[in-house]
């Protein structure tokens, strides 16, 4: 047997597939038959992500009995890390073990992540921490990549598709913290978090369902087989790269446990110490830094310009996600001392609370996902559909006129600056609206303009574009603290001033950057070289 004939018979052995099978796979409702199997796998892992989450903090102040200071600490490490490992992943799949396989091992490490969290001792605690985020980063930079891969290069289905599968993250980001933090609440901890693993394994399921029954073509597989079963030490690549996994554990949960440990000289508040910001800035920024100028200098004209427009396109995220990640802080406690929660539906009333407005999103993305996925479709048809950088434009100008309409509440307070429900869900709705022009529409591209051989690395940098604005946004929400100072008290009429004139600024800030966009677009679209 020759060697090409070897490395055929290999392939075959590895993909357990004919190879005469559909490399796009089989469709269904006018997409490829995957794609739906790849909604239904990520709503089940969105949802396990986000039913956690609800739960994390309340869990470590109120049962393990942190300090405020300590769990938000230990969240905002975690959510710093669970962002800047897709990184990792997404290298490992490019080279080594394929989408598929990535996939698979994420979602194992993180089923048992989140039962593991139902165990109450503090290190199964940081254990279980550590597995959500190496699994996170195997998970979530490859399942995105594969359904680029469900689509031939200037499909105008591509969008749409993404569009679709963007819902399936919000129909669980939705429904989980209804879910799991009632269980959470009213049975105990260990019910809500294993509701969330419960939905992990239910996530791994669906995605091996589609592996056995060929739904993903020939999409997925290790680049080089071969490669991957050869033995270092031993033991074969594959397998190294569990150990690896394993071992990187212990790594994670120290960081996890010291990631709120100040550091010495800089800062004078514990919260201000981060080991974890300052490792992605000064370690971790300039390592990323340094690939991506080494696969540029590498890559052909064409796809060094498109790897640039990537590189801006990620940019742009990161602002967006800076402003738009105030839901989790300002805009929530806004929402508490600000806002008459009370929504009127005409045959009854909702009396919300403040967590519940953060439903408002995901409640709109589920809402407009479909319309949003139509409308690209039809425009195509038409040769009408904007550019991609156009759309990042429109999108940040659109979350700009929702913060403008949080900050216009403030016309229309009452004697105790109280604003109505209404502007609030207004203004997510603006929001709303911007990120499905931006964010899959951004996925689409990033798997549409990226070199083949580096496309799992570069999502993964899109991703940890996430985590870079957790931290902006952090910084943003400092300017809104109305706490005064020891318990001094402020008026619901002083407190509105503050947030409101941020948000005005935030708005005016937005609109600047979507100006921007649009004076570099003539450039982009150039370089994007007839990607739309």
């Amino acid at each position: 047997m020759s060697l090409k004939e070897h490395t055929i018979a290999d392939m075959n052995t590895e993909r357990d597939v004919p190879l005469d099978v559909d490399p796009t796979g089989p469709e269904m409702f006018g997409h490829p038959k995957g794609l739906f199997y790849l909604f239904f796998a990520e709503l089940w892992e969105r949802f396990s992500f986000y039913g956690m989450r609800a739960l994390l903090v309340l869990y470590m102040v109120n049962d393990l009995l942190f300090s405020d200071s300590v769990a938000f600490g230990i969240y905002a490490a975690y959510g710093a890390l669970v962002y800047a490992t897709p990184v990792i992943g997404g290298m490992l799949a490019d080279r080594l073990l394929g989408y598929r396989k990535s996939i698979m091992l994420g979602a194992v490490l993180m089923s048992i992540g989140h039962f593991a969290l139902a165990v109450e001792e503090p290190i199964f605690f940081y254990g279980a921490l550590a597995l959500l985020i190496v699994g996170n980063g195997f998970f979530k930079p490859n399942i995105s990549t594969l359904v680029g891969t469900l689509y031939k290069q200037g499909d105008a289905r591509r969008d749409a598709g993404f569009t679709i599968f963007y819902m399936g993250i919000n129909i669980g980001a939705m429904l989980a913290p209804l879910v799991c933090g009632y269980l959470g609440a009213e049975y105990g901890w260990h019910y809500g978090f294993g509701a969330a693993g419960v939905g992990m394994l239910l996530g791994l399921l669906m995605f091996w369902n589609g592996t056995r029954t060929g739904v993903f073509g020939e999409n997925g597989y290790p680049p080089n087989p071969v490669r991957l079963r050869e033995k270092v030490a031993g033991i074969s690549r594959g397998a190294w790269v569990v150990v690896c996994s394993v071992l990187s554990l212990p790594v994670f949960g120290i960081l996890l446990y010291h990631g709120i440990l100040e550091v010495p000289g800089i800062g004078d508040t514990e919260l201000d110490g981060h080991l974890i910001d300052y490792a992605m800035y000064y370690v971790l920024l300039p390592a990323i830094a340094i690939v991506l100028f080494i696969n540029l200098v590498k890559e052909s004209k064409v796809e060094r310009q498109r790897l640039i427009v990537v590189i801006l396109l990620t940019f742009f995220i990161t602002v967006f996600w800076s402003f738009f990640e105030q839901a989790g802080s300002s805009l929530t406690l806004f929402a508490e001392r600000n806002v008459d929660l009370d929504l009127n539906l005409g045959l009854f009333v909702w009396e919300m609370n403040a967590a519940q407005t953060n439903a408002i999103n995901p409640f709109f993305i589920v809402l407009f996902a479909l319309p949003f996925s139509a409308l690209w479709l039809s425009l195509s048809k038409m040769h009408m559909n904007p550019f991609t950088p156009v759309k990042f434009a429109l999108g940040i100008a659109q979350l700009g006129l929702g913060f403008l309409i949080f900050s216009w509440s403030a016309n229309f307070a009452d004697a105790n600056g109280q604003v109505s429900v209404w502007f609030l869900i207004a203004g997510y709705m603006f929001i709303t609206t911007g990120e499905l022009f931006i964010s899959p529409v951004g996925l689409s591209k990033v798997t549409e303009l990226s070199p083949a051989k580096i496309v799992s690395f570069i999502m993964g940098i899109w991703f940890l574009s996430s985590s870079f604005a957790h931290h902006i946004a952090g910084i943003i929400a400092k300017f809104t603290s109305v706490s005064g100072s020891g318990d001094q008290e402020v008026s619901g009429a002083e407190s509105l001033l503050v947030y409101t004139t941020v948000f005005e600024q935030i708005a005016y800030v937005a609109f600047g950057f979507a100006v921007l966009a649009l004076i570099l677009t003539p450039l982009m679209r150039k370089w994007m070289h007839g990607i739309h």
